[in-house]
């Protein structure tokens, strides 16, 4: 049995970062243990091929939740990465840190070094952004965030033009001091291709004779020595190995992932595992539990002036704007799906934003739900506004179906279960009215598609939303942070309580989902985590 000092299950948006920092100093020896295959995929790379990894099992969990009651008994589609560099390499690229209140929170939820302060340092340890650093932004890290104004198209002016007419704020940079108010997004991009946390961190580390990379393993569960984890189990092309871990096993498999193997290692919620024919080695009630999501609304309309349907429908502007970044790295192709958006506060007597906002000039009203086929729009001008309440109250779980690591958990993400989530959807609905309204936009809608002008009423408004809502794929909170072991899973140096020689880094231990995107902040967990480690074992 091969071993190793520190055993990294999952090569995502944190194991990528664990990877890499845990070998840096050359002191130590890391396995990291990868499901899926290499991220050498042009359409990985090109930050259009959002697109086409959507659907593509070679790099993608393609999960699916089961039957959700509040949505009409819809279930829904969750794509996770299964790749090097995770989500990180098939998500939409959009850079956000989230509100400096939401790790507060965390702080507040009894999680000492998790306030924004503490966090701050390893959000700019990460990062190169190309317009510099400061108190707030990084200079000189892996992660190159990249500004694209230059090549958004002329539609976004109209909508933050649309923006200050409902008397929001124009904002320069989302990440900056405050995130309130409308802009446009940073992706995470360096020189037209995508910028994955594989690209950021592995790619300059993979050779180092400490790090050991193993694709395509499936850890199929953690190996125990009493209460303390000794290794991980897993599948490698049909054959089970074994490798063991002198000082720790980290888990960084993500919200889904993590969780799943820890229930099938029998550590979890008692009566679930006894139901699954499954030893407790310890029972820990919060694996799986206080599962938190984004879900977001979408508005179509058909323009009156061109979008970019009108550049990229017809055979020859593909061809045109194809050649162009394949040529150059630059142009539209070089950019992700949402180009425009903001964070505003539905009501002004709140004190911080709580709705994010998204605007694509581009529509596609025969995609699948949450689909961006930015290559394939409508054969009319059109485009679209989405937005989605930040924080909302609603907790699902996740469990495994059985003892076999193939079988996919069972998600029940519980949408819109508190009347709380049920009207921040529906203020977000009747804010895509007002921008739609504003002269900005009014003066260059034809029609609104959907939902269409007819959903007048506040029942019509919530009915609409339970027929088509749809999750923004930020699943976190899984193996929650905090200091009760009969709730939380890990504590604020994100060692499992309970168990010895074994952590969770990555979105399942978020104690509430941050306001916003969460690959950001993802990676700042894998930046913590490292340090935190490598800390405790000088």
């Amino acid at each position: 049995m091969a071993e190793f000092d520190f055993i990294v299950v999952g090569a995502g948006s944190a194991g990528c970062v664990l990877a890499n920092r845990l070998t840096e100093n050359g002191r130590y020896t890391v396995l990291l243990l990868e499901a899926g295959g290499s991220d050498m995929s042009f359409w990985i790379w090109m930050p259009i091929g959002y697109g086409k990894t959507f659907y593509r099992p070679s790099v993608n969990w393609m999960y699916s939740t089961e039957p959700i009651p509040q949505l009409d008994g819809r279930v829904s589609y969750w794509p996770r990465g299964k790749v090097m560099g995770g989500s990180s390499s098939i998500n939409a690229m959009v850079y956000i840190r989230g509100q400096r209140e939401d790790f507060e929170d965390w702080k507040a939820m009894g999680n000492p070094g998790w306030g924004w302060d503490d966090v701050l340092p390893y959000f700019r340890k990460s990062e190169t952004n190309d317009r510099g650093s400061c108190d707030v932004r990084g200079g000189d890290g892996p992660v190159h965030v990249t500004t694209l104004d230059q090549y958004l198209h002329p539609l976004c002016e109209d909508f933050l033009q649309a923006g200050e007419e409902l008397q929001f704020r124009r904002n320069r940079d989302f990440n900056g001091v405050v995130q309130e108010g409308v802009g446009t997004y940073q992706n995470t991009a360096k020189d037209g291709m995508r910028m994955s946390a594989a690209r950021a961190y592995i790619h300059p580390a993979r050779k180092r004779p400490n790090l050991r990379i193993e694709k395509r393993a499936l850890a199929t569960r953690l190996l125990f020595g009493g209460k303390r984890a000794v290794g991980v189990s897993y599948l490698q092309n049909g054959v089970e190995r074994q490798a063991r871990a002198r000082r720790e096993v980290i888990l960084a498999a993500g919200a889904i992932n993590s969780p799943q193997l820890l229930q099938l290692s029998g550590v979890g919620p008692g009566a679930l595992l006894r139901d699954k024919g499954i030893e407790v080695l310890h029972a820990a009630e919060g694996v799986g539990r206080h599962l938190q999501d984004h879900l977001a609304i979408d508005y179509l309309f058909r323009s009156k002036v061109p979008t970019l349907n009108n550049q990229l429908r017809p055979w020859h502007g593909k061809l045109r704007h194809g050649l162009h970044y394949v040529l150059t790295r630059r142009g539209i192709l070089s950019l992700g799906v949402n180009q425009a958006g903001g964070f505003v506060r539905s009501r002004p007597e709140l004190t911080r934003p709580n709705i994010q906002l998204f605007f694509s000039p581009v529509s596609y009203t025969k995609a699948p739900p949450g689909k961006r086929p930015l290559m394939s729009p409508d054969p009319f001008p059109g485009f679209l506004m989405g937005a989605q309440p930040t924080r909302p109250t609603s907790r699902g779980h996740l469990e495994i179906r059985s003892p076999d690591p193939l079988a996919p958990p069972a998600i029940h993400p519980k949408y819109l279960e508190t009347e709380f989530d049920v009207q921040e959807m529906l203020e977000a609905s009747k804010l895509m009215r007002q921008f739609a309204a504003t002269p900005a936009l009014s003066r260059i809608i034809e029609s609104e598609i959907l939902p269409g002008d007819h959903i007048r009423t506040d029942d019509q408004f919530i009915a609409d939303i339970r027929a088509r809502a749809g999750t923004v794929f930020h699943p976190v909170g899984t193996c929650r942070m905090g200091p009760d072991p009969a709730q939380d899973v890990t504590d604020a140096r994100l060692r499992v309580h309970g168990l010895d020689g074994l952590r969770v880094a990555d979105t399942s231990v978020f104690p509430t989902v941050t306001s916003g995107n969460t690959n950001a902040p993802a990676i700042m967990v894998g930046e913590k985590a490292s340090d935190i480690i490598l800390e405790d074992h000088r």
